[in-house]
């Protein structure tokens, strides 16, 4: 059994692979139809105590799955990876944990798409609009790999989307809370109601005197046109400021809007306004379950995501022909070799692992970049200590990336003895412009 989870601010979603082979969230004791289930007030800043909430629900209604997927913000991922396996793995205590990997949110929002075959460009603009944040990932897609290249992030104190939610409170004269905001979604999940929301607000932009023209009624009190309008205006100025972050004044690849914001027609009309039309999701998909839907197909192996590390992987070295000392680059891995949580992909000749010979004596810098596939653009990425050997000592060198996305260069003696292990970071994806 293999299941995919968002934890959100509001909503934990939990989807998996239902009986016609699509995805779909997981009915819980207590979930709301469509939206996943209830968080505590508050509980999305403390992503690690919600996910652990929602999966020791699912796991007593429905067993423990063998493998997980956890959909993660592009911004930090690697933190937030490293936390969700940790949570997860201390949910099981003694017993057996199951596989886990977290994706990046447009890493799945297009293994959604590209699940449909309707992906045909080499980039993509995928916004990511939630209650938290307005969060763009400029995504180039290589053979088999799917990189982030650029990204920008929109997070105002009071949140995006939950901005939004407590200015239209406001407006009514409703209070912003838990209860203000459970009313509020009840009506939003009526029949027509997001048609009603776009009608009011077109008449308002075209007729100020409409303003007043009632869209919601929430609690006994009206949400005007007004109200919504003016409160748009938030998200689409933080909307505008992640996507100039992103991609500056250079042109912007196809977008693709996600996230529960992406619900709102006025503000995907915005973005089609600024940057051409959106990027349709499949049909009938919800922009709000988008990521844990293409993280679902994952999780059950209809898709590869392609989160690989989409560029060669290189180390300097030293050979001595005819007693004269040669540099050399050695190819550790090549391009789309690496995925993270995956295992260590060592330095390879004609089929074999490749020896090395450390520096004798005193420890050496060694000098680790990254290649692109035409072998042109390259960039640096750490210049490591590497402790000195003996004369006899050979090792097989290796990269790894963890499940949180960083990777580690990986020295493993060749027989007998303990791999040492030499921290990379995060290695660098967008070599555009970058020259050897």
């Amino acid at each position: 059994m293999a299941i995919a989870m968002d934890i959100g601010t509001r909503y934990a979603r939990i989807a998996r692979i239902g009986h016609d082979g699509a995805p779909q969230l997981a009915a819980l004791p207590g979930s709301v139809p469509g939206e996943g289930l209830p968080l505590q007030t508050g509980a999305g800043s403390h992503r690690s105590a919600s996910l652990r909430t929602a999966y020791t629900a699912y796991c007593a209604h429905f067993g423990a799955p063998d493998r997980v997927v956890l959909v993660v913000p592009q911004e930090g991922r690697a933190d937030y990876a490293r936390r969700a396996v940790d949570t997860l793995t201390a949910a099981h205590d003694a017993d057996r944990a199951p596989e886990i990997r977290a994706l990046s949110t447009p890493h799945a929002v297009l293994a959604l798409l590209r699940h449909t075959g309707t992906v045909t460009a080499g980039r993509y603009t995928v916004c990511d609009l939630g209650a938290t944040a307005a969060e763009v990932s400029v995504c180039a897609l290589t053979g088999a790999s799917v990189a982030v290249v650029a990204g920008g992030r929109y997070a105002p104190t009071d949140g995006y989307g939950a901005g939004f939610d407590a200015a239209l409170l406001a407006g009514a004269g409703l209070p912003d809370d838990e209860q203000a905001h459970r009313a509020l979604a009840a009506v939003r999940a009526e029949d027509g109601a997001g048609l009603r929301l776009e009608l009011a607000v077109g008449r308002a932009e075209r007729d100020p005197e409409r303003y007043d023209d009632p869209v919601h009624q929430v609690s006994g009190r009206e949400i005007t046109a007004g109200v919504v309008r003016r409160a748009l205006g938030r998200l689409t100025a933080g909307a505008d400021r992640a996507l100039d972050d992103a991609v500056g004044g250079t042109s912007v690849p196809p977008v693709i809007a996600a996230g529960g914001m992406a619900r709102l027609r006025p503000l995907e009309r915005h973005l089609a306004a600024r940057q051409g039309a959106v990027v349709a999701l499949p049909t009938g998909t919800d922009p709000a379950l988008a990521a844990v839907f293409g993280a679902a197909l994952v999780a059950a192996g209809r898709i590869d995501p392609g989160d690989r590390y989409p560029h060669a992987v290189c180390v300097a070295t030293h050979r001595t022909v005819g007693g004269e000392p040669h540099s050399e680059e050695l190819v550790i891995t090549p391009a789309g070799a690496l995925e993270p949580g995956g295992p260590t992909v060592f330095a390879e000749h004609a089929g074999h692992r490749v020896r090395v010979r450390p520096g004798v004596g005193a420890p050496r810098p060694v000098r680790v970049r990254v290649r692109d596939t035409d072998g042109r653009a390259t960039a640096p990425v750490s210049i490591l200590t590497v402790p000195g050997g003996s004369p006899g000592d050979r090792f097989h060198v290796g990269v790894r990336i963890d499940a949180d996305g960083t990777a580690r260069l990986v020295l493993h003696p060749v027989g007998s003895g303990t791999p040492a292990e030499f921290p990379l970071g995060t290695l660098p994806t967008d070599l555009k412009g970058a020259r050897s």
